[in-house]
């Protein structure tokens, strides 16, 4: 059996980039409007700095207004709730991103409840989680949508697959789930209390892998053919102390069995700014009533 094909995440988020800019300068042009993404960073994570840098670059990269603000660690909830209500009325901010994690003075959920649903460009309201599992339209999370859109583009029409998603959290799985059934795949979500974890996996055309736990998927959970996407993003020690990425699957096993497989780094990862991009492209054109890209 040959070695499954790898799903270039980082290929695909380029010409992502390139449609979105191509779709702002139509903008410009047709309707006179900007889309403008905000992005809020609290204290100091070095983490959160490089994220919130390549955001800032990219976004100006695609023709968009990028607007940064950077608060102290010591900055209260009450003061990052004010900003957030400003961001909320401003009708050049199309797009609003708190990044996490916040301190802990800060409660995330209240200042993310306080973005305003239609500038939620990372999906996380509550209201865009209730209509993206009801079916309506909803500004998704970023990494599910690129996950969905690396599928579609490897496997075409997903009708009829037996996905099944490890990991249940709020950012990933259960959104990747709820897209997943909108396919009309048959959806199983597991998770560390998943009796014979193993076996769910192996019934899996499509196995997402989300979970944070580095090389927990082994070759043997894999059904031979199947899709493999590996959200996980892993800081692991390697030879002579330095540290290098892996994904939540071991993916020197699982390349010897799967049909196809996404790589850390380079699969999933570059996609969620692009995502991040179309997102706020998005909110930009149903601020204004204007034709959405599709």
């Amino acid at each position: 059996m040959t070695d499954a094909s790898i799903i270039d995440g980082k290929a695909f988020a380029a010409r992502l980039r390139e449609r979105v800019g191509q779709e702002v300068a139509r903008l410009k042009d047709d309707a006179g409007l900007t889309p403008g993404l905000a992005v809020v960073l609290v204290g100091e994570d070095p983490a959160s700095q490089v994220y919130v840098r390549n955001k800032g670059k990219q976004t100006l990269e695609a023709g968009m207004q990028s607007f940064e603000h950077r608060l102290s660690e010591s900055t209260t909830q009450e003061e990052l709730l004010d900003l957030v209500e400003t961001l909320n009325a401003d009708p050049e901010v199309h797009g609003i991103l708190v990044q996490l994690p916040l301190p802990e003075q800060i409660d995330s959920a209240a200042v993310l409840d306080t973005i305003d649903p239609t500038k939620d460009v990372d999906g996380f309201h509550v209201i865009n989680a209730g209509r993206l599992a009801t079916g309506q339209d909803a500004l998704v999370p970023c990494t599910p949508l690129g996950c969905l859109m690396l599928l579609r583009h490897h496997l075409g029409d997903l009708s009829g697959q037996r996905a099944v998603v490890v990991g249940r959290s709020n950012i990933v799985g259960k959104p990747l789930a709820q897209l997943l059934l909108g396919e009309s795949c048959t959806v199983t979500i597991a998770h560390s209390r998943t009796r014979d974890l193993p076996a769910e996996c192996r019934n899996a055309d499509i196995l997402v892998a989300a979970v944070g736990r580095p090389k927990m998927v082994k070759g043997d959970w894999i059904k031979p053919g199947a899709t493999v996407i590996d959200v996980g993003i892993n800081r692991v020690e390697g030879e002579e102390g330095k540290t290098r990425l892996v994904g939540d699957v071991d993916f020197d096993e699982a390349v010897k069995v799967a049909g196809a497989i996404t790589p850390v780094p380079g699969g999933i990862g570059p996609m969620t700014i692009a995502c991040l991009l179309a997102n706020t492209l998005t909110a930009a054109c149903r601020a204004r009533a204007c034709r959405p890209p599709t």
